[in-house]
């Protein structure tokens, strides 16, 4: 690291502002180049072993994650836009896939040029998704297998998700898995969704442990994002496995990059284990 910021010195590039290499109290060695528009970036390396952690709950992120949820709310985002003579198409829902219904609204109400409030096309969409969800929501089985092998570790769980209260209800209610989960927190309880780390913030105080002592397990960029900006431990299962995966997924601290297919719980648990000292 040393060397490169040497090698970067010693090119004298113009209106560029180094700072030379340093010792940080977390384990790093780092540097600095700050470019002409005043962009940072740093160059660093563990020269320390990492901090110890302690995993003491897991916070599970909803759609996508432990339910296969997808498809139902493409289906309620496509009869919403419908019924104002706007086609949806799968590709046109996929930016929106990990973010929460509450800015996914007020986007296509800016794209759109949509007459109605936020508050109200989340309402109508909600209504859309229940009729839709009511006939049925599928379990990823892998997935819901792991959910129960952490609670075998005597972690309490929690769900963070950007769908509303109401539907966050039915869904686990109809999936079976309400009655595992010891709290839920909606993206729509809070100030900002996904990628901001509020959801999980306030998932980690409901299970009463600090957020730096949890396991999130999410699907999405913007989940891994708001994930380890909650400073949780992060396992990714991605849901959508187009090569390469968006940036964000580099910051989990465990990747399936195959995505569900190739999840397994046990050797998801095998890794995790250690986190919890056993």
């Amino acid at each position: 690291m040393d060397a490169a910021w040497r090698a970067l010195a010693a090119l004298g590039l113009p209106a560029a502002r180094l700072k030379a290499p340093r010792d940080t109290g977390d384990g790093y060695r780092e540097a600095e180049l700050r470019d002409p528009e005043g962009n940072v970036i740093e160059l660093s390396r563990r020269i320390a072993p990492p901090p110890a952690r302690r995993v003491k709950a897991a916070v599970f992120d909803v759609d996508g994650t432990l339910l296969d949820t997808e498809e139902n709310y493409y289906q309620a985002d496509r009869r919403l836009l419908e019924r104002r003579g706007i086609p949806f198409s799968r590709e046109d829902k996929r930016p929106y896939i990990g973010g929460g219904n509450w800015d996914m609204m007020t986007d296509l109400r800016r794209r759109f040029s949509l007459p109605d409030s936020v508050a109200a096309l989340v309402e109508e969409k909600n209504a859309l998704y229940l009729e839709i969800a009511a006939a049925g929501t599928q379990v990823f089985p892998e997935m819901a297998r792991f959910l129960r092998l952490v609670k075998g570790l005597g972690l309490p769980v929690a769900c963070a998700s950007g769908s509303s209260p109401r539907v966050l209800e039915l869904v686990l209610s109809t999936s079976g898995l309400s009655g595992q989960v010891d709290a839920v927190v909606s993206a729509e309880e809070v100030r900002r969704g996904k990628p901001a780390p509020d959801v999980f913030v306030e998932a980690a105080r409901r299970l009463g442990v600090e957020p730096h002592e949890c396991l999130a397990v999410e699907d999405s960029a913007p989940g891994v994002e708001s994930a380890r900006r909650a400073s949780m431990l992060c396992l990714a299962v991605p849901f959508l496995v187009d090569q390469p995966l968006a940036d964000a997924f580099l910051m989990a601290d465990l990747v399936v990059a195959e995505g569900m297919a190739a999840f397994s719980a046990d050797a998801a648990l095998r890794w995790l284990s250690p986190f919890c000292g056993r």
